[in-house]
């Protein structure tokens, strides 16, 4: 049993080239159906219109249909409203006279025909529906400001579910923030409510996309209430007592509105879009984040919406399963919730569905059906539609499990293969079909299809192709002199030739051919190898004054046989629809240039293979008064006329145009030939700007017309309109076909091509050739064929590679073209017939050998000698007497050569080898098989080293031999040293070992020390490269020595240098210091000195003596060892001269100084206006500001006030003629100057009242007469009157 299992383990290996083989049959080919179209599983149809249920397949003969619905057969020949498309197997449910939901139900498609039966998914039909909006009265919603409020929307259900927004009265959207936003059940949330949140149209609408129906709940009305608002509204019910404090709503912390409670979860499916929300109210508005807690957040998945309320991650994957955290935060406090998510699976293909199987008699193949899901899916097998284990016996079939397995199939057994796999969350079924054919090989590409590629692409020339057994595809190029199965060419799977970069070389016939058992089939497609796009004079950045004329020149090399079109924009848009702007063949003109002519202006070359842009900006400035000049393009030649008209010549002149302030430079002449290129112009000649005729030189039978461009400075005009035409007469060719060249394609033929004549080169009508060729090595005559609308001629019956003489002369209706010259060539190529003999070899090394042979004959080569190909492989290792299976290896030495070098062999080895010939056909027979033996060769490394058993002083080494041997080992080299702390090595120890040992004990070894060892084999060419380890000896119990010497300082300005020595294991080492009279009760204080071994110690104060010490650390930061102290004292450095202006202590002395000035002048202020009288009466009749009294400058007073100014306000203070203070002139009361006064001020504050110039009864009397805003004072006054 075991056995058998693994011939069938074998078997699959052996057949999993056909898995990535899968072939498309041609129509013309017997094969089981395939379905090509169905209807999605879950099928929503529109309830307005007829149901069609989709079912297409193809095969040879074309399928019947049938249908089953919910599980039985659907008769659709009983249901009148039913029809079944004509040659298919959709349904159309005609619902004109039916209603929709009559036909809801699971179909499931069935397509059959002698070769098998394949069938459909189940498609589940349901109609879509858009239910009404329960109808409801909704009562207004009256809220305190602050709150948090939820707007229901509740929609009904439909099918598919509907889309959710809220808009107003007229259609707007309902404007949402990080307060306001829409749940993804559609109710809307405020965190908390604002007055300008009061509306009377917030309406949810709801969208059902299948019927294109939008549907809207009823208005909703808003209305939000201060808490001053709602005080006085109800002040009137309750006798002017407030019904809520003075303060508004309560700043607060978050809390969730959803989801509810501290943690939930969810289950999303595999692939699927995975949304989560969570929605808080607090005051300040809460702000939400998310984190996934067992991980990170897919970067390139994960979405956030709604104002960071909904994380969506999209494609969702078994990774995102875990718990995710939402938290909502404001400055009160902070609330968060958890989200477990478990991700299931639905199947999912794993290296995609089975694909068809096609097979010949005789041959082996699989079906593989590998899917996977959560939870594991079940799977079962089907044959045309019936259970696998219902279905007749096959023996050439054995299932199991994911794949069925096929053994010497034969004529018959072609069937249709149904997979299903399935678990709760859904199923996949995949029909694929074994179809058993036996068919010669067929090319698909349609014959001398042209590939066109840019130079320096890539280029992929396709060879698809079909045959039973799978045909072998093999590329040949022009001359088909060998296969292209290298460097730079790559050949795929599937028969496409790749050249990763196109070369022009690389243009040229290609030939693909594809062979199997039953014949062979050949394909030519050419490629061509076109030249890039480039831009060669760029747009230029341009100002220009307004009413001038702006032209942009853009001159472009493209391939000439690719059409260019040259495109304009301005901003990346349209140029505008304005008869100013003018696109020439390579320039832009605009005329009388305006400010909405500012742009980037930008000019893209496009061919059907590639493109080139560039871009250049204008800039529109306002005109001057005296305008420089302007050069700009000449106007075009006018007055074309045609003189000394001959048979092939004619004298062209013409008239300048206005050269615009730069002279002429050249003229341009241009032709258009009617007769053979219509609608073309060509470049004919030029002549200086300072001419304005031509002599043109013309070509017989042509049909002439001629324009003429100017240049100058700025660029080329515009063309001249056309001259009359002028018509050349016929005459005989004056020359021959170009590029004559002979070849063969088969053993027995000659190939004579040529580049032909163009319409202009024809001289006349009636262009034919005359082809002639001879045997170059006998005297014969020439002989001779004449061919027309062809560039090439064959050849048969010629003898195989004869060399030949060939001419090809033009010839038309009025004579022949001058003799042509003789070219050579060959006839056709076939095998040679000899092998190479004498063939031997000599072993240079180890590594190389070098191969001889004599020379095949030049006439049993029969075709040209392209090389010699040297076969060689590997038989087995001299150390094992085990055959080796592998590849053959293939040298090829191009020319004619009788030795060649073979590299890269393995030491030690047997190897065999034999050397074919090869030309342009192909290779001819092997030389007799002859070996050679290679010498022994250094081994490689070890393939192990272990270190085990380590002790205080000892160790054991362990080791596996080399896995090349090379040779015979004769022994083992071990070299070891120790290293310390700063990586330096120690000295070193070597051992000799024998060959026959894999372990070593080494002894007195030092403790606490870290060791390198390398080991190394040795066969008798020498030692081969060495393994390495590295490890450290264990720990002496007893306390080791120090492992620090030679500890010193020396001081500086800078601080105190400790310098050292270490050798010690640890890597942890540390410089320790405190002052030297602590006693103990100080602690040492540590820096890390980073692996060095001197350190600058910067932190010791000046003039204090120090200890010193260094200490290793180990992993638990115990102190394993230190070094000796050291004292160290840094010097105190003597104070320096400093500029006593830059001193801080100076400075801040100034300062106290100058504000000490300014408490005085300000006290003498106070002090003086404390001791004048000032009028507190109101005088409504002041219309003019008081004059600033002028200060003495003795005594820091002010002047004395005249009896006039007893009734004048105070200085700095405005009066308006209403008694009111403004704001903005001086709030301040002068309480704020009477600490200490007497008899200004009462007690009661009536001074005050009296100053803000209005009492309560005035209030009343005189009302609010000011618009200028009240002072402090007052608002203190107004809330006065209400306590």
């Amino acid at each position: 049993m075991m056995e058998r299992r693994r011939m069938d383990a074998a078997l699959m290996v052996l057949l999993l080239g056909h898995l990535a083989a899968a072939l498309e049959v041609p129509l013309d080919l017997p094969q089981p159906p395939t379905i090509t179209h169905q209807s999605p599983k879950d099928y929503i149809i529109d309830p307005r219109e007829n149901i069609i249920i989709h079912c297409e397949a193809k095969g040879k003969p074309h399928p019947s249909f049938s249908w089953t619905r919910n599980g039985t057969h659907f008769d659709v020949d009983e249901d009148p409203h039913v029809t079944l498309r004509p040659h298919s197997g959709t349904l159309v449910v005609d619902i004109s006279r039916a209603k929709a939901d009559q036909y809801e139900s699971v179909y499931q498609c069935t397509a059959r025909n002698k070769h098998g039966t394949a069938v459909s998914n189940n498609i589940v039909v349901r109609q879509s529906r858009s239910p009404l909006w329960s109808k409801e009265k909704i009562k207004p919603i009256v809220v305190q400001e602050g709150v948090s409020l939820v707007l229901p929307c509740q929609p009904p259900a439909g099918l598919p579910p509907p889309i959710i927004f809220w808009m107003d009265n007229y259609f707007q959207r309902l404007p949402q923030s990080n307060r306001v936003s829409q749940s993804l059940n559609g109710d809307l949330y405020f965190s908390n409510v604002l007055q300008e949140d009061s509306r009377n149209d917030y309406i949810c609408y709801a969208r059902f996309p299948y019927t294109q129906t939008i549907q809207q709940k009823q208005p909703i009305s808003v209305k939000v209430l201060s808490l001053d608002a709602i005080n006085d509204t109800m002040a009137a019910f309750y006798n002017d007592t407030d019904l809520f404090s003075d303060d508004p709503a309560d700043e607060r912390k978050p809390t969730l509105l959803v989801p509810s409670g501290p943690s939930s979860s969810k289950i999303v499916l595999r692939g699927q879009v995975l949304e989560m929300e969570c929605i808080a109210e607090g005051l300040p508005t809460p702000d939400i984040s998310w984190t996934k807690v067992s991980g990170e957040l897919p970067a390139k998945r994960t979405h956030f919406l709604h104002y960071q309320r909904t994380l969506r991650i999209v494609n969702v994957s078994e990774s995102d399963a875990g718990d995710y955290r939402c938290t909502a935060k404001n400055k009160m406090g902070s609330v968060h919730h958890n989200i477990h998510i478990m991700v299931k699976a639905a199947p999912y293909w794993i290296s995609g569905a089975p694909r068809n199987l096609v097979l010949a008699p005789g041959e082996n193949g699989v079906l593989t059906c590998r899917a996977s899901g959560t939870p594991k899916p079940s799977i079962s097998w089907a044959m045309n539609g019936i259970p696998i284990e219902n279905s007749p016996k096959d023996p050439s079939r054995k299932v199991e499990d994911d794949t069925i397995i096929f053994t010497d199939v034969q004529i018959g057994s072609s069937a249709v293969y149904q997979c299903n796999i399935s678990n709760t969350y859904g199923y996949l079924l995949s029909n694929a079909f074994v179809n058993v054919l036996s068919e010669p090989p067929r090319v698909l590409t349609p014959a001398n299809k042209v590939y066109q590629v840019i130079k320096n692409h890539r280029a992929l020339i396709d060879c698809a192709s079909f045959g039973s057994p799978i045909p072998k595809i093999t590329w040949f190029k022009d001359s088909r002199s060998s296969t292209l199965d290298g460097d730079p060419y790559i050949l795929h799977d599937n028969g496409t030739l790749e050249i990763p970069v196109a070369q022009s070389h690389n243009s040229g016939k290609f030939t693909c051919v594809a062979r199997n058992l039953l014949g062979k089939e050949e394909n030519h497609v050419f490629l061509e190898v076109k030249e890039p796009t480039r831009i060669l004079k760029q747009p230029e950045y341009k100002v220009v004054q307004r009413g001038r004329s702006a032209v942009f020149q853009c001159k472009v090399k493209h391939d000439p046989t690719l059409p260019p079109v040259m495109t304009w924009l301005k901003d990346d848009g349209e140029l505008p629809d304005d008869e100013r702007f003018e696109v020439g063949a390579d320039s832009l003109t605009i005329t009388d240039v305006t400010e909405m002519d500012a742009g980037v202006y930008t000019c893209i070359m496009n061919t059907t293979l590639d493109h080139d842009s560039a871009s250049a900006e204008l800039t529109v400035v306002e005109a001057t008064p005296t305008p420089a000049v302007v050069i700009e393009r000449p106007d075009s030649p006018t007055d074309l006329e045609l003189t000394d008209q001959k048979k092939r010549s004619v004298q062209l002149t013409w008239t300048p145009g206005d050269e615009h302030n730069s002279p002429i430079q050249k003229f341009l002449i241009q032709y258009e030939d009617s007769l053979h290129h219509r609608g073309h112009w060509h470049n004919l000649t030029e002549v200086p700007g300072t001419r304005t005729t031509a002599h043109l030189k013309l070509s017989p039978y042509a049909h002439y017309t001629f324009r003429v461009l100017a240049l100058n400075a700025v660029g080329l005009s515009h063309p001249s309109f056309p001259s009359r035409m002028f018509k050349t007469e016929p005459a005989a060719p004056d020359e021959n076909p170009t590029g004559v060249e002979g070849f063969g394609t088969e053993h027995n033929n000659l190939v004579i091509s040529w580049k032909p004549l163009t319409g202009l080169q024809s001289n006349g009508p009636g262009l034919h050739y005359r082809v002639m060729w001879r045997q170059k090595t006998v005297s014969s005559d020439w002989n001779m064929a004449t061919v027309a609308n062809t560039s090439k001629f064959v050849v048969t019956g010629t003898p195989t590679f004869v060399p030949y003489e060939l001419k090809v002369q033009a010839v038309n209706d009025h004579g022949a073209a001058p003799e042509p010259a003789i070219a050579h060539g060959y006839s056709g190529e076939d095998l040679p017939v000899a092998a190479p003999e004498n063939v031997q070899a000599m072993v240079v090394n180890s590594s190389l050998a070098e191969v001889y042979w004599d020379p095949v004959p030049s006439k049993l080569i029969r075709g040209h000698l392209k090389g010699y190909k040297v076969y060689y492989w590997r038989e087995r290792s001299l150390h094992k007497h085990n055959p080796h299976h592998v590849e053959k290896q293939i040298l090829t030495f191009s020319g004619n050569h009788s030795r060649g070098k073979l590299p890269g062999l393995h030491p030690y080895s047997l190897y065999s080898f034999y050397v074919k010939i090869y030309n342009g056909k192909g290779e001819g027979p092997a030389s007799h098989t002859q070996q050679f033996e290679t010498p022994e060769g250094v081994p490689g490394a070890p393939t192990s080293l272990l270190v085990t058993n380590t002790d205080l002083d000892s160790l054991t080494l362990e080791w596996s031999p080399p896995h090349v041997h090379n040779g015979r080992i004769t022994g083992y080299t071990l070299t070891y040293q120790p290293v310390n702390n700063s990586n330096e090595l120690g000295p070193v120890e070597e051992l000799a070992l024998p060959a026959n040992e894999t372990s070593v004990i080494l002894s007195n070894l030092r403790h606490s020390t870290r060791y390198k060892f390398y080991l190394n084999a040795k066969t008798v060419r020498g030692a081969g490269p060495a393994i390495s380890q590295e490890t450290v000896t264990i720990m002496d119990e007893a306390p080791p020595a120090s492992p620090f010497g030679n500890v010193s300082s020396s001081v500086g300005e800078e601080g105190a240098l400790i310098s050292w020595e270490y050798w010690g294991p640890e890597r942890n080492v540390f410089v320790e210091y405190k002052l030297e009279n602590s006693e103990g009760e100080e602690e040492w204080q540590r820096e890390s000195v980073n692996g060095s071994q001197n350190f600058m110690l910067k932190s010791l104060k000046a003039g204090l003596p120090y200890k010193v010490r260094l200490v290793t650390k180990g992993h638990h930061d115990q102190p394993l060892h230190h070094s000796q102290e050291v004292s160290v004292m840094v010097p105190a450095v003597a104070s320096r001269q400093v500029d006593i202006a830059t001193q801080g202590w100076f400075i801040g002395l100034m300062c106290a100084i100058a504000l000490l000035i300014l408490i005085l002048l300000i006290i003498c202020f106070i002090q003086r206006n404390k001791g004048g009288k000032y009028p507190v009466k109101e005088k409504e009749d002041a219309h003019t500001d008081p004059e600033f009294q002028p200060m003495k400058d003795d005594d820091c007073t002010f002047g004395e006030y005249s009896d006039n100014e007893d009734h004048k306000p105070l200085k700095g203070s405005r009066t308006p003629s209403n008694g009111t203070v403004k704001r903005e002139d001086s709030d301040d009361s002068l309480v704020d100057y009477g600490d200490g006064g007497d008899g200004q001020f009462n007690e009661d504050g009536s001074f005050i009242g009296q100053y803000s110039g209005k009492s309560v009864s005035r209030e009343t009397a005189e009302g609010h007469e000011s618009s200028e805003a009240p002072s402090p004072i007052n608002a203190m006054n107004s809330l006065n009157s209400f306590v």
